[in-house]
């Protein structure tokens, strides 16, 4: 029963840090295309109506609804797929 538990906790553990690097990297990109844009956090915030609170939850690891993530790419203009990891 323990090996059991011990198991299912391995892959809770690394379920959330696949999830949390996928996260990560969005915030980056999402951070590089704010630079190149000359866009800050806060502009972003009042262009998508999306609180700097929830965007610096994003930057520490949370991961963006679908809702958020469509209202940031329509005020950067870019396409949902921008955001896509490529493999």
């Amino acid at each position: 029963m323990l090996i059991l538990i011990l198991l299912q906790y391995i892959v809770v553990i690394k379920l959330y840090n696949t999830i949390y690097r996928v996260v990560v990297d969005v915030w980056n990109q999402l951070e590089e295309l704010l630079k190149s844009k000359n866009i800050t956090r806060y502009k972003l915030s009042k262009l998508t109506g999306i609180g700097q609170t929830t965007l610096q939850s994003y930057k520490d690891g949370v991961e963006p609804s679908f809702k958020n993530m469509c209202k940031i790419a329509d005020a950067l203009d870019v396409s949902l797929d921008y955001f896509r990891k490529d493999d």
